[in-house]
């Protein structure tokens, strides 16, 4: 009977000590994304999840709910949780319904696409948050799971490596070093408390499966092996997001060791996108929602032997200085609407300085700098890294009425835009049979663009083998898989085929939001056609059937509605912008993309970073003080055994009141942890956790004391009969009735059994409790019976059969609240 009852001090020990040890270490570790993830707001949701699955595993294993619905109602916890934060209509507004799925569905979507694209550190959006939220969620529970439930918390180790695996695959720079520490520290804890635990139950002579008892959970080695081929498979899986694509032009460009990129001036019909790491290229702002390319250089001569495109500056006109105000290009009249655009180079190393639309006026840029309007390129004699620097852009686009109307005039332009010399005859006729039922220029170059989204063509990294010498017969005719570089070459030489001027533009789709300006990278990298109309100038057309959402389709290829205009800054536009389907989609929908650069800095100013420092301090004292609880345990164990001995205590007085405060005082540090993390997120949030920690702190207490008095009790220490009374006064009082200080032990010990209805095992070893009692006060106060443990654990379960505990005296429990008058001691 001792024996069974034995168990309820190690299985308290696992139901809440190792689970906070648990979540912390999953805490801890998370830190690892503050190398990937700006700022901090993004830790308050991390531990919002956390707490969620830490308490709902400690609520339901405290009711002995079997170990795999524990797991399960944890992950839907975390369901709840996301629907909570990042939907609009969970029912009751947090329980998942089908319309919240799919707002989840889009809010995944989005985050994969700024995991995909995004250069670290990437902006907090929401949708990457409701990815945070789910993915430590997810860690959570499996490492809850494991030390907790299977009993084997170095197996979850595997689990925290893989944390830190993913933002160490993603980010080019280290992670922060006190991540590291953080994680190796309260990793380290965990398997501390683990070791605690395998202590008290070996002395309690308990078995080692979960707290719950659940035997055949599985071997330790069993438990690693599976985290080992979890952690590799999640490894495996989840850091092969984020490769990129190498930029257009068969080689990676560069500038030496600097990790600088350039652009190739060249294309080929056969070759491999090359899977490199993403690099920031540009920061953008002024753009506001247009989502244009950038257009670094164009190429005007086909080579068919080559089997592409390319160019050469030193064939290139000498231009005129990039400043001030430009010359119009062919086919422009110089007048329109301007806005105002400012492009940072980050890591670019290029000849080219790469502008948007048509540019009127360059600012900033060196003075060996210059613009060619034939070919819509600033460029350098030198491969160098461009300043910070300013263009007016006219972004202006024709109604497809216009283009329709522009007529065949080309003499404004070189000849070398129509020349396709060496191509094959099949290429030719394939050209005709396309465009033979349109009449007008515009309409020709639209079904050539159309031929290439259907017709058996793919995009894909990798051109399919060839099958002749002729790359273009094969890519057109047999192939028809490639990605950028072979669809714009086809089809500026199928334009040419048609006696349509055409030449192939090298650039940058328009990456993402990030912040107050837009965030270009390699990935971003493009190659599309630039098809000529007298009185229009240079239109863009983009074959290239991407699936990622980063094709510009201008309005001219959508209707023939007019095209709407963009205006200079200061002026309104009575035109509403044009809709696109690249619309960033990593931008968070609360996000305004027509705020000013002010604006947004200044809702920058505003996020309270403060917190974030409080948060850290108070999370660092609150693991010293729960250190320091620690050791308080230890040292009243040796101090108690000590005095069995007959030994003076050796402790100085300080360190004695700092032991007696530690736990109070770590428990503060705990809740105000909680309370600032939910304010990263809300204010609203902190308050309720507030409220929610206000409500449980009785709860918590009377769990404390609880804990003190048993531990005192199962050591066997001098005062063992003392706390054993006290817990079961405190047991009797819980249930509403309360024992008058003038009574004595065993006049006490009749109103238990009366009043709480005892049974005959519970009667039995109340006896042997009053026994203990009385012989410890009255008689050698230095000796502990063994039987007592026993004892008290028997009659505190003959209280919970006869008379269980309702919700709300646990909750509010009246030996806290309202502690009964003191016994005075005889």
């Amino acid at each position: 009977m001792s024996g069974r009852a034995a168990v309820v001090t190690p299985a308290q020990w696992s139901l809440t000590v190792t689970p906070v040890a648990a979540a912390l270490a999953t805490l801890c570790t998370t830190t690892a994304l503050s190398g990937v993830i700006d700022g901090f707001r993004w830790f308050g949701y991390a531990g919002i999840s956390v707490i969620v699955v830490m308490a709902a595993g400690m609520a339901l294993r405290s009711v002995r709910v079997p170990t795999f619905l524990v797991g399960t109602a944890q992950m839907v916890a975390v369901l709840c949780l996301v629907v909570a934060l990042f939907t609009d209509s969970g029912i009751l507004g947090f329980i998942p319904g089908p319309e919240a799925f799919g707002e989840l569905g889009d809010r995944l979507g989005q985050s994969v696409d700024v995991v995909r694209n995004g250069v670290p550190p990437v902006k907090a959006t929401a949708p990457l948050l409701c990815l945070v939220v789910i993915a430590i969620g997810l860690v959570a529970v499996l490492v809850d799971t494991l030390a907790v439930a299977a009993g084997t918390p170095a197996a979850s180790g595997l689990v925290l490596l893989c944390v830190y695996a993913v933002p160490a695959s993603l980010a080019d720079a280290m992670l922060p070093w006190w991540s590291f520490v953080l994680g190796a520290t309260s990793f380290a804890l965990l398997l501390a408390v683990d070791g605690t635990h395998r202590h008290q139950m070996w002395r309690n002579r308990t078995t080692l499966p979960g707290a719950d008892g659940v035997h055949g959970v599985g071997t330790p080695s069993v438990l690693v092996g599976i985290a080992l081929v979890l952690g590799l498979v999640a490894g495996a899986g989840v850091t092969a997001i984020g490769t990129v694509g190498q930029l257009p032009g068969g080689g990676g460009g560069g500038g030496g060791g600097s990790g600088e990129l350039g652009l190739n001036p060249m294309t080929n019909l056969r070759g491999i996108l090359d899977q490199r790491g993403n690099t920031e290229m540009y920061r953008v702002r002024g753009l506001g929602p247009e989502t244009r390319y950038l257009r670094a250089v164009t190429l005007a001569k086909y080579d068919n032997n080559r089997g592409g495109f390319d160019d050469d500056l030193a064939r290139m006109a000498e231009g005129v200085p990039a400043e001030s105000r430009l010359p119009s290009p062919p086919g422009d009249d110089g007048v329109g609407p301007t806005t105002t655009i400012d492009i940072e180079p980050i890591n670019s190393n290029d000849f080219w300085a790469p502008v948007y639309g048509t540019p009127r006026t360059l600012r900033n840029l060196p003075d060996n700098v210059n613009y060619d309007p034939g070919s819509g390129i600033v460029y350098a004699r030198q491969k160098r890294k461009m300043p910070r620097y300013t263009e007016e852009a006219d972004l202006v686009e024709p109604t497809a009425a216009d283009l329709r109307s522009a007529g065949t005039n080309y003499s404004e332009i070189d000849r070398v835009y129509r020349e396709a010399a060496g191509i094959d005859p099949r290429v030719r006729q394939l050209a005709t049979d396309i465009t033979a039922r349109h009449p007008t220029v515009f309409d020709r170059a639209r079904a050539l663009q159309q031929h290439f989204q259907g017709n058996g063509f793919k995009y894909d990294l990798r051109t399919a083998p060839g099958q002749g010498r002729d790359a273009l017969v094969d890519f057109l005719f047999n192939g028809k898989t490639g990605f950028c570089e072979q669809y714009a070459t086809a089809m500026a030489v199928l334009a040419r085929a048609a006696g349509i001027p055409a030449r192939v533009a090298i650039g940058f789709t328009a990456g993402y939001t990030g912040g107050d300006y837009r965030v270009i990278t390699s990935q971003d990298a493009h190659a599309w056609v630039e098809i000529f109309f007298p009185r229009r100038g240079w239109v863009m057309f983009d074959p290239t059937p991407l699936t990622d959402n980063r094709t510009y389709t201008p309005p001219y290829m959508t209707n023939d509605a007019p095209a709407p205009s963009s205006v200079p800054s200061g002026q309104t536009s009575s035109v509403p912008a044009p809709t696109t389907q690249n619309e960033p989609t990593a931008a968070p929908e609360e996000e305004d993309p027509t705020a000013t650069p002010q604006q947004a800095q200044q809702q920058a100013d505003e996020q309270p970073s403060w917190i974030a420092w409080a948060l850290g301090v108070l999370l660092l004292l609150a693991i010293a003080f729960t250190v320091l609880t620690w050791l308080a345990a230890r040292h009243r164990g040796a101090v108690r055994a000590a005095a069995l001995r007959g030994e003076p205590p050796k402790v100085k007085p300080t360190l004695a009141r700092l032991f007696h405060y530690a736990g109070p005082i770590a428990a503060v540090c705990w809740v105000l942890v909680i309370v600032f993390t939910g304010a990263l997120v809300s204010w609203w949030l902190a308050i309720g956790l507030l409220a929610v920690c206000a409500a449980v702190t009785p709860a918590i207490v009377r769990a404390w004391r609880r804990r003190i008095r048993l531990h005192a009790v199962h050591a066997h220490h001098p005062d063992a009969a003392d706390a054993a009374w006290q817990e079961l006064l405190a047991e009797s009082w819980d249930r509403g009735t309360d024992i008058p200080p003038s009574e004595t032990v065993r006049t006490t010990a009749r109103r238990l059994v009366r009043e709480h209805d005892l049974d005959g095992p519970g009667r039995e070893n109340l006896r042997t409790v009053v026994g203990v009692v009385e012989r410890s006060w009255y008689g050698d106060p230095g000796h502990a019976d063994p039987k007592l443990s026993g004892a008290v654990d028997e009659v505190r379960g003959a209280m919970r059969r006869s008379r269980p505990l309702p919700w709300r005296a646990r909750l509010l429990p009246r030996s806290v609240l309202h502690p009964p008058k003191a016994r005075d001691d005889e």
